[in-house]
């Protein structure tokens, strides 16, 4: 704006707009059909609606929801005309988020390219040697830091003073020390979900559970746990932060408002206070809240009690981290359960009449033998399960197990941190990947084709609307699911 102050004198005032605009990337870059998407990116809505409440202009696109292409995404960014722009990194997208950014880059060479999330947190410096036109690595949760960047940027000053960052200056790379993690969430603000512009499906697998309009909620941060496969507790510093139930509450609410009707929790742990749980769940039908919700759940320190609270409420779903059925394996991924725990949680939701019901696990460890995954399908197949999901054995960097194979000189890290590595495939184990992936589908295959299992699902179907919705929603992708089984049994 320019002021006339007299004749001979004027005073130029220059006032520095800001707008950040996120990318969600997709793991492909040619989308050729539709990604699958399971969740709105609630990491990058936190974040957007933080800038936004500090007088920030923000714009969202979720890639792989919107099929957009890269030319899709740059021709995005060009109309959008941030400032800023960041991207939230996980391992499937380590690739091809820096192909986008230096599309967007080389368009406008004054943009400032922000990567984050748990990619990026583990291999900041690695990142900025190879990719010259990123910017700027914020490290672990990424609120604030966001926030803090695009006011050093609006005001002209240096990034010395902002925790968490890893950046160029002057030709070199800097580390900034950690930003301590959020302790008072309570203190975030709601994230808009329309924002993304999406409407969203929940999957399971490979069916569509949502019968209505769904979103993602989360309750806590973190998980104190130790599994050797998981990236969690390094991120988030091994560290449980819940929500009060009555923050809890009131976004339950604000969201209904908005038209939401199914929630998925996903908290790292949603279940680790029990006692938390039954409070949330008895100031749900205190409130008179009619809602549907889905949740995970660990397989110890659950009781019937509890199980029976959340189905009153509208808990349609509840998936156990079962992993295995040997106490090796168990033991190797520092789980921290036993098979006769997963029995017994299995019942306990069972006997509360929890709609579905759904076991994942995990096979193909570096020296699992064949017996060993055997064990564990046939235990999949005992328990009284609804949905089994079964999954190869894979690490990236900021896990343990990857942690071990690089002390142990079994991987280069220096060559394979952007990769997600299928333990089978890379390493010479008692199960081939091959043989494990025709194991699993002949697995799946016998499960859904079984009269026995088809009977009893039809049965409970009959006595719950909810599995009826489901069951006749997803009867044609049912269907391509056996011929796929059958097309890999041939292969």
């Amino acid at each position: 704006m320019i002021k006339l102050i007299s004749r001979e004198f004027y005073i130029i005032s220059i006032r520095i707009e800001m707008k950040f605009s996120f990318v969600n990337p997709s793991p492909t870059l040619e989308l050729i059909k539709k990604v699958p998407t399971v969740w709105p990116p609630l990491g990058i809505l936190y974040c957007a609606q933080v800038l936004k409440e500090g007088g920030v202009e923000v714009s969202v696109l979720d890639q792989p929801a919107k099929l957009d292409t890269v030319e899709g995404v740059v021709n995005w960014v060009k109309k959008e005309d941030p400032n800023i722009v960041g991207f939230s990194v996980l391992i499937n997208t380590a690739k091809t988020a820096p192909q986008i950014a230096k599309r967007i880059k080389l368009q406008n060479p004054n943009i400032k390219i922000v990567f984050g999330s748990h990619h990026s947190t583990f291999n900041a410096i690695r990142i900025l040697k190879k990719y010259p036109f990123i910017d700027i690595i914020v490290r672990g949760e990424g609120e604030y830091t966001n926030l803090e960047i695009t006011e050093c940027y609006k005001k002209q000053i240096g990034l010395n003073e902002v925790k968490g960052i890893t950046y160029r200056k002057n030709n070199r790379i800097v580390t900034n020390i950690d930003r301590p993690l959020n302790e008072k969430i309570d203190d975030l603000p709601f994230p808009d979900r329309k924002i993304s512009k999406v409407e969203y499906d929940l999957k399971i697998g490979q069916f569509k559970v949502n019968t209505s309009k769904v979103t993602t909620i989360i309750s806590s941060r973190g998980c104190p746990f130790n599994c050797r496969f998981c990236g969690i507790r390094k991120f988030t510093k091994s560290v449980w932060r819940p929500r009060s139930v009555e923050n809890v509450m009131a976004e339950l609410q604000y969201l209904q408002g908005e038209g939401y009707e199914q929630f998925l929790f996903v908290d790292d742990n949603f279940t680790l206070d029990s006692k938390r749980v039954v409070r949330l769940c008895e100031r749900i039908k205190k409130e008179g809240m009619d809602i549907e919700w889905f949740c995970d759940s660990r397989v110890d320190n659950v009781n019937l009690n509890m199980f029976k609270k959340m189905e009153k409420t509208g808990c349609k779903s509840l998936l156990f981290g079962i992993e295995s059925a040997n106490q090796r394996i168990l033991d190797y991924y520092r789980k921290g359960i036993t098979p006769d725990q997963a029995r017994k949680a299995v019942t306990k939701a069972r006997k509360a009449n929890i709609d579905l019901i759904v076991g994942s696990f995990i096979v193909g460890a570096l020296d699992e033998t064949y017996n060993e995954v055997i064990n564990t399908l046939n235990f999949a197949n005992r328990l009284d399960l609804d949905v089994p999901e079964v999954n190869i054995l894979r690490t990236h960097a900021g896990t343990d197990i990857w942690n071990e194979l690089v002390a142990k000189g079994l991987l280069v890290e220096e060559i394979y941190w952007e990769d997600q590595i299928f333990i089978p495939k890379s390493f010479s184990t008692p199960v081939p990947y091959e043989k494990l992936r025709v194991l699993i589908s002949q697995y799946f295959r016998s499960f859904y084709s079984n009269p026995e299992q088809v009977l009893v699902e039809l049965l409970r179907s009959a006595t719950s609307s909810f599995r009826t919705k489901v069951f006749l929603q997803n009867l044609s992708d049912i269907q391509k699911q056996q011929d796929q089984f059958i097309k890999l049994e041939e292969e």
